[in-house]
């Protein structure tokens, strides 16, 4: 059985004057997406029916990079970090009840932030968040855990394989520089 799934792929080696834009990536088979350009970067957002969020992501990922284009998907959203308001919103909660469960007065042990601490706006890790919603009864849908993730992990595999490509341009770039 298909779902549809909704999720945003982040691009990297195009940006808004990339000649015939849509029509490549529609030709590689991502007439489920709507093309966004936003802050120079360019997304895909894409509704896609499949079996399971993995499916529906890797196969988007595969169309996106078998385009005649040289681009890559640098990331996967919803992103991971998120924000009070954030998570309020994901939930469909009120944002003082999501207050409440952070300062400690309902529940206890929400995960700690782990960035931006001393602002206004901290950032806590969605799946870190996920899984003490599930552990605490508030959520009773474990495939919103596995989601959260499953998003997180292939986020960390794309920024490895960036990071290793870095890795070996550099290497390459040194021994061009030893050789002269």
């Amino acid at each position: 059985m298909n779902n549809t799934y909704q999720f945003t792929l982040v691009l990297k080696n195009v940006n808004e004057n990339t000649k015939d834009l849509e029509d490549i990536f529609f030709d590689a088979g991502c007439d489920d997406a709507l093309i966004h350009f936003k802050n120079r970067a360019v997304y895909l957002a894409f509704d896609r029916e499949a079996s399971s969020l993995e499916e529906a992501v890797i196969s988007a990922i595969k169309d996106v990079q078998s385009s005649s284009l040289d681009v890559e998907v640098s990331s996967v959203a919803p992103e991971n970090l998120v924000t009070e308001s954030e998570i309020a919103k994901r939930l469909q909660f009120s944002r003082q009840t999501v207050s409440l469960w952070i300062k400690g007065k309902r529940r206890k042990l929400f995960p700690h932030p782990i960035m931006r601490l001393a602002e206004k706006s901290p950032l806590w890790k969605w799946d870190e968040v996920c899984v003490w919603l599930y552990e605490n009864k508030i959520i009773k849908d474990k495939k919103i855990v596995e989601n959260a993730l499953f998003i997180t992990n292939i986020n960390a595999a794309l920024e490895e394989r960036d990071n290793k490509a870095k890795k070996i341009r550099q290497h390459l770039l040194e021994r061009l520089l030893m050789q002269r």
